[in-house]
């Protein structure tokens, strides 16, 4: 007869590190997380995707005729309906992001507790998905380009730096947020509240040369300052905000790696609280 060998598990005390050859050898399980979330957003629903083209469209039809023509906000000297929607790009893929990776612990409480798998993968799988959403967005910008007659310039190709910021900034928040839903579960009550405070917070319908220079500095302590003036910067040809950029790519990375160890704390305790 064989002898019967007895594991027993104990989680480790402390901080734990980040293994990245571990997350890489659970992709597959990433790209079947994201494909879920990308059906479930969809499914049972009349219009689809389309959805992806109709809120960004709507919005910047709506800030258009409010900021654009009644108030006549500062927008750098571009025509509205491209100053708008060339924001709306990276709030939406943020805010979206932000909101699914909030979420996404306490959304898969059955596959928390029954599997082993590092759990850095549900943010980030909730964070990645919304970049269909983008895509068919984008699609639209290109054609509103198009209509407007604006033209694209080689600093497109600067695009990835910009949606890995953006990515990377909705994760930063979403790593601790998540993370704290696990334990106090109104936290996904705050959330709808942090976003929309960020959204004032944030240059998508004004521009942040409108503040003035000396507060410029503390406003791009927001991570979506820079990137939002920096889709503007890359698409439009707006003013080059380079110490913004720098500044939010700073808080963001700061704020990415500094979540991403604090979710790893935390991880261990995820099975017995959700």
């Amino acid at each position: 007869m064989k002898n019967d060998t007895m594991v027993i598990v104990r989680p480790r005390k402390g901080w734990m590190r980040i293994n990245l050859g571990e997350l890489w050898s659970y992709h597959h399980l990433l790209m079947l997380l994201v494909t879920r979330e990308i059906k479930v957003r969809y499914r049972q629903t009349i219009l689809g995707i389309a959805w992806a083209i109709i809120q960004p469209l709507l919005m910047m039809v709506v800030f258009s005729l409010f900021f654009g023509k009644f108030i006549n906000v500062s927008r750098d000297n571009i025509s509205y309906p491209l100053f708008s929607y060339a924001a709306l790009l990276p709030w939406m893929l943020f805010s979206e992001g932000l909101t699914r990776s909030t979420n996404s612990v306490v959304q898969n409480t059955n596959l928390v507790q029954k599997i082993y798998f590092p759990k850095l993968i549900l943010p980030l799988a909730g964070a990645l998905s919304p970049l269909v959403d983008f895509i068919f967005a984008f699609i639209v910008f290109i054609a509103i380009m198009y209509f407007y007659e604006a033209c694209i310039t080689i600093k497109i190709l600067l695009l990835p730096v910009f949606l890995g910021l953006t990515i990377m900034s909705s994760l930063s928040i979403g790593f601790w947020l998540s993370a704290l839903n696990v334990q106090y579960r109104d936290v996904r009550y705050v959330t709808p509240f942090l976003i929309q405070v960020m959204f004032f917070a944030s240059p998508v319908v004004y521009s942040s040369n409108s503040l003035p220079p000396m507060l410029q500095s503390i406003y791009g302590l927001n991570p979506m300052v820079g990137i939002i003036e920096g889709f503007r910067w890359i698409l439009l040809g707006a003013q080059s905000p380079s110490h913004l950029i720098i500044v939010s790519a700073v808080i963001t990375t700061i704020m990415f790696i500094s979540g991403a160890f604090y979710f790893r704390r935390m991880e261990k305790y995820f099975a017995d609280m959700v």
